[in-house]
């Protein structure tokens, strides 16, 4: 399969102000792009590019003063198949987890694990360790919160997402990421593209998306709390402990939002078309510190 995807994202600024990006895909996709995934922007910037601690392609620029337009538009190939399910994977004992994974078993800014802990071994302590529990606590995470847009909010916490009982993606992430953690399950944030491939095309303007990843049976596996099902066709751009680490651009000065677009859509290989066509999200204002 072959996915079209990109972005187009403006902003306008006051003065010269400083960007960190984190736009392009991880480095282990990079050999499924068939075109390059490059920040293109208007008027043009230096662009200077670093690794981060997670593993993230990072880049830098000085935004000037005035309207800044950043875009990218690239086809990546895919394997046009489901989420694999891990079912029957093997929980690990903390003593026995791997060093990388100690991190992702911690407290972070949106994760705040003392809120939930009692809870989250109220609900599953009984249930089976392994892909068992963390399928209750997907099942769990999915029903309790209601998606909408209107719901979002920069600052929500898994706790606040939990007892407001609404939020959008990256809320349904922190939520689960804390019950798994709370178990003992390393968990770790995804951010990336997933469009409406294989499903039901959603009314809901295009976004980029959170999801997150298990480690389990000595590997890490991709799931999804806001869905809760087997997806086709994510293009994971970056990981981290929470929405912190992977804030797709973060201002370091006065930046209001102009404009927001993201494509992904499936490319019919017939004709070459894409489909089902261009979702587009115009900003209501603001700065964006992360999706």
């Amino acid at each position: 399969m072959r996915i079209r995807a990109g972005y187009e994202i403006a902003y306008d600024c006051p003065a010269p102000t400083p960007m960190l990006l984190m736009l392009n895909v991880r480095p282990e996709r990079r050999p499924d792009l068939e075109t390059p995934d490059t920040i293109y922007s208007q008027p043009n910037v230096d662009v200077t590019h670093y690794r981060d601690l997670f593993g993230n392609t990072c880049s830098r620029i000085i935004a000037p003063a005035g309207r800044l337009t950043l875009s990218a538009d690239f086809v990546i190939r895919d394997s046009g198949l489901p989420d694999p399910l891990a079912v029957g994977a093997e929980q690990h004992p903390v003593e026995s987890l791997p060093h990388e994974a100690m991190t992702f078993l911690l407290p972070s800014r949106y994760c705040e694990m003392e809120h939930l802990n009692d809870l989250a071994w109220k609900l599953f302590g009984q249930v089976e360790p392994g892909w068992s529990r963390v399928q209750a606590i997907l099942d769990y995470a999915h029903a309790r919160i209601r998606f909408g847009y209107e719901h979002a909010r920069p600052t929500k916490t898994a706790f606040e997402a939990h007892e407001e009982r609404q939020g959008v993606c990256r809320d349904y992430a922190h939520l689960a990421i804390t019950l798994c953690r709370c178990m003992n399950i390393p968990a770790r944030y995804c951010t990336g593209y997933l469009g409406d491939i294989g499903v039901a095309p959603s009314p809901n303007p295009m976004d980029f998306s959170a999801w997150f990843q298990v480690y389990l049976g000595g590997a890490w596996h991709t799931v999804d709390a806001r869905h809760n099902k087997p997806r086709i066709g994510r293009t994971l751009m970056a990981i981290g402990r929470d929405a912190t680490d992977v804030a797709l651009i973060t201002n370091f000065g006065p930046a209001t939002l102009a404009g927001f677009t993201v494509i992904t859509e499936a490319i019919e290989e017939s004709s070459g078309r894409t489909q089902p066509g261009l979702f587009v999200r115009e900003a209501a204002g603001g700065a964006t510190q992360g999706m």
